[in-house]
């Protein structure tokens, strides 16, 4: 992956919509060439999906979940991610073990869904925290134009 690869994923980032030409224009190239670009990055794995952002409800939060020692995380994190609020799903290091990131409709909603997870019988424990404010990060921008 190279400078280019670097400013085509920044701007992706921020819109994944961004028509190639456009692209092509800001990072000073053809549109062929963005769309090769693009094509390899999603062949060699380093772009793994295009998505849309939403904002659906009123409270975005993250719910840390500890599950048992013997459980298989990967079958209930699949589980998690089918549940309507959950936006993603992470497997996490530390005192937690998965993280739901989800967009409730209030405050009655997301406690019915920390209700839920408490309910299952894998999870020993939940700790939760409101999202006051989103921002996406600068993360590949900045490496453009470093040598």
């Amino acid at each position: 992956m190279d400078d280019l690869d670097r400013e085509i994923l920044a701007i992706l980032r921020r819109d994944a919509r961004t028509p190639y030409t456009e692209i092509a224009d800001r990072v000073g190239t053809s549109e062929g060439t963005v769309r090769n670009r693009v094509e390899r990055l999603v062949e060699d794995g380093v772009i793994e999906r295009f998505t849309v952002a939403t904002q659906r409800g009123n409270v975005k939060a993250m719910i840390e979940i500890g599950v048992d020692v013997n459980v298989d995380t990967g079958g209930l994190t699949e589980r998690l991610a089918e549940w309507e609020p959950v936006d993603f799903v992470w497997q996490v290091s530390g005192d937690e073990d998965i993280v739901l990131v989800v967009d409730a409709a209030d405050t009655a909603a997301l406690n019915e869904l920390i209700t839920q997870a408490r309910e299952l019988e894998e999870v020993v424990s939940t700790k939760t925290r409101l999202i006051l404010d989103e921002w996406l990060g600068e993360a590949t921008e900045g490496l453009v134009g470093e040598a």
